[in-house]
């Protein structure tokens, strides 16, 4: 069992200079990769994996199609800047043909864990070699997917995986005593800008988690903008997280006087410390007026907009 080190508990200084330790001695003369994707935990693994192994870490952006906004964009500038050398690997086509027809959330995470860690990134591993995959797994994680809330993408041992004999290399998890406020402050101390480790957590299958049902080009695209929307509104609001889910039934509205047959997307935002338990923020009606006027303007085909008012549990922070 993952003894927890708690924030009050954490010394980032004792902690970072263990795990750098831990990942020199698994790594040795070798060669590791890691995957970064912007988000808190990926990044603060990144930055650690950085510090303890310089040339022999290979950092690999993966653009899923998956993404925010011009997100792979932001986050391989900023990591260049860092002095962390990004290669970016193209395989939208990978993670959409293997979404295709795919709408239960639980099939769809195995779509994409399947595709990232077996296709594309065991393609990437066995080209280069290495036998060490740094992943920025943290106890939340772990937690979900014991109890059965939902199984994360990126949590092996707890499922009866064995990555060596699945995927053919080992997985280093430095990350998996901490939560996300204590990645957080590891983050800060490694020297990461504020923008990018206080950033709002971000699923790792990404926008696929934001849509009800198949996850297609077309309906990645809609929730796309509708968390430009969302992110750009709530940003001032200090809320742990926010988003925008895109429904899969569409709804009766109308437009230019007639009736219309539209989307419908479900706006979150929540107060939280860990993302254990979750209470929605109270919202100004002008906010939420202001955020439903931009959503349907700015997304084509949006035609209603709801708030979400259940605390987790039994809510949980993604729809999906």
């Amino acid at each position: 069992m993952t003894k927890e080190i708690t924030v009050q508990e954490l010394n980032t200084g004792q902690f970072i200079a263990e795990k750098v330790a831990e990942i020199q001695e698994a790594v040795g003369k070798g060669t590791a990769i890691n995957a970064l994707s912007g988000g808190v935990d990926s990044s603060a693994v990144t930055m650690l994996g950085h510090r303890a192994l310089g040339e022999q870490l290979r950092t690999v952006f993966i653009e899923n199609g998956l993404m925010r906004d011009e997100e792979p964009e932001q986050v391989v500038s900023l990591f260049r800047k860092l002095g962390v050398p990004v290669e970016v690997v193209d395989a939208r086509d990978e993670f959409f043909a293997a979404l295709r027809g795919t709408r239960d959330p639980e099939a769809k995470r195995e779509a994409i864990t399947q595709t990232f860690y077996r296709q594309v990134f065991g393609r990437i591993v066995k080209e280069s070699g290495a036998k060490c995959l740094l992943q920025g797994t943290i106890l939340t994680d772990i937690d979900e997917t014991v109890a059965g809330i939902k199984r994360q993408h990126n949590v092996f041992a707890q499922l009866g995986i064995d990555p060596q004999e699945a995927f053919g290399y080992r997985i280093l998890e430095p990350l998996v005593q901490l939560r996300k406020d204590g990645v957080r402050k590891v983050g800060a101390a490694l020297g990461l800008p504020s923008e990018l480790f206080q950033r709002i957590p971000f699923p790792g299958p990404a926008l696929a988690a934001r849509v009800i049902g198949e996850a297609t080009r077309e309906r990645i695209a809609t929730v796309r903008k509708a968390t430009a929307v969302v992110e750009r509104l709530l940003k001032g609001t200090g809320a742990f997280q926010y988003m925008g889910i895109l429904h899969e039934d569409r709804v009766t509205g109308m437009r230019d006087g007639r009736r219309d047959f539209g989307y419908q997307i479900e706006v979150r935002c929540w107060d939280s410390v860990d993302a254990r338990t979750a209470t929605p923020t109270r919202l100004s009606w002008d906010l939420l007026d202001n955020l439903a006027r931009e959503i349907v303007q700015h997304v084509p085909g949006v035609v209603s907009v709801t708030y979400n008012i259940a605390s987790k549990p039994p809510s949980t922070i993604e729809a999906v």
